[in-house]
């Protein structure tokens, strides 16, 4: 069964941002790990690119299935996970613990377009 997170807030396509101050870390969401299935490769943008909420920013890929990551947000990449390059299996151990992304937000206001938690869970059933 996925985990869902408090004080997390999530995107429909299953990302989830974790906001600190003016930044975000960005990732997929439990529930988008287990859909789908063991990871083999992370694509991800370079630091200093802008992403755009709504569009597409890297993809995962699995061994059933290549999905893209869409940015909950807007603003400019600060940091990539790159442990993820070596190890993009990390996404199945601990989804939330391994974000994609760190951004400096341009928009926070964009965040009001995100869900909560309870809504989330709502979204996935």
């Amino acid at each position: 069964m996925a985990q869902f997170i408090e004080g997390l807030l999530y995107s429909e396509s299953h990302e989830y941002i974790r906001v600190e101050g003016e930044f975000g870390y960005i990732g997929i969401s439990d529930y988008a790990q287990h859909a789908l299935g063991n990871v083999v490769y992370v694509d991800m943008p370079e630091v200093d690119d802008e992403v755009t909420a709504g569009e597409e920013f890297g993809a995962v890929e699995s061994v059933k299935a290549a999905s893209d990551l869409i940015s909950p947000v807007s603003g400019t990449v600060v940091e990539i996970n790159e442990a993820l390059e070596d190890e993009p299996e990390l996404l199945n151990k601990d989804a939330f613990a391994n974000w994609i992304i760190k951004v400096q937000l341009s928009d926070p206001s964009e965040l009001d377009n995100l869900m909560d938690v309870e809504a989330y869970k709502k979204h996935c059933e």
